[in-house]
């Protein structure tokens, strides 16, 4: 009986925080030491509970460094040109009378490359939200189609760090779990495929092309190159290489191809790893490329 006390409190406490704008961060520690009372009570001893509480909280310690990782890829796949060269091609082969199902499929794809959610509607999200306000397209429909395609690539990537938290916790094999989330997705993938093949009809982009692939070829060089630390997830996600060492040469090759394709410093470079990438407030792309960084995560 306790412990549904303890878990009625405890949730109750986190969704009045999630509707007042606290830190979760309380609400958790408040229902930390709810159960720390818990197990005093039925006999366990402080230090029994401190072990127990750091062994639990060590397995979660491997989602601090894919975090740190997928701030440090955001900002330097900005900074290659490897988000913006997604946009741009992504942009070109896009049908515009199926606008709504493109951004759903473009921002699964995102997703799946980049491991966030967060990320991918802080970026091209926001780019095909910019597309669907000049194109006429109802914004809320737009919206709703691309948060659908982050959450879908968040849950199936590699380098997602809630995935990478369910097999540590549960001491299952990572690419196993995805291989099964997989299977479980193909049903409602494909619903979602045909719902936005359909309201597609209805809300079609009114022109063709945008203001935002003529800005990106302006500031950026979106040579082929420029999709080579995608690529690399990609292969490497198949050949099931370890997540960490592939994100790893992702941002390596990502921060060559700054320097070397986008011409940007080397203190630029390390600027962006850990402050994010930012463009000039001036800039037409200002609000639309920008973000990551590992102090951001």
């Amino acid at each position: 009986m306790d412990i549904m006390i303890g878990m009625a409190i405890t949730f109750f406490i986190l969704i009045i925080s999630i509707f007042t704008g606290i830190f979760l961060g309380f609400p958790l520690l408040i229902g930390l030491f709810i159960f720390t009372y818990i197990s005093w009570r039925r006999g366990f001893s402080i230090k029994e509970i401190s072990i127990m509480s750091y062994i639990g909280g060590k397995k979660a310690f491997v989602v601090l460094k894919i975090l740190v990782l997928i701030g440090a890829l955001t900002a330097t796949w900005m900074a290659a040109g490897t988000v913006p060269g997604i946009v741009y091609y992504g942009i070109q082969f896009m049908n515009p009378k199926l606008f709504i199902l493109y951004a759903f499929l473009i921002s699964a794809a995102v997703s799946l490359l980049l491991g966030t959610s967060l990320g991918t509607a802080g970026t091209v999200g926001l780019a095909l939200i910019v597309l669907a306000k000049g194109g006429n397209v109802n914004t809320n429909i737009a919206a709703g189609a691309i948060i659908a395609g982050a959450y879908f690539g968040d849950r199936c990537s590699p380098m997602s760090s809630s995935a990478h938290l369910v097999a540590n916790i549960t001491g299952t094999n990572l690419y196993t779990n995805i291989r099964n989330m997989l299977k479980s997705s193909i049903l409602p993938f494909a619903l979602s495929f045909i719902l936005y093949a359909l309201i597609s009809i209805s809300q079609p982009l009114s022109f063709v092309g945008s203001s935002i692939d003529s800005d990106i070829l302006e500031f950026f060089n979106t040579n082929l190159i420029v999709l080579i630390p995608s690529m690399i997830i990609i292969v490497f996600s198949i050949l099931k290489v370890n997540v960490k060492l592939s994100m790893l040469l992702s941002i390596l090759s990502a921060a060559i191809i700054s320097f070397t394709v986008q011409h940007y410093s080397l203190s630029e470079i390390t600027r962006y790893l850990f402050l994010g990438f930012r463009m000039e407030p001036e800039n037409p792309l200002y609000s639309i490329i920008q973000g990551g960084g590992i102090l951001s995560m």
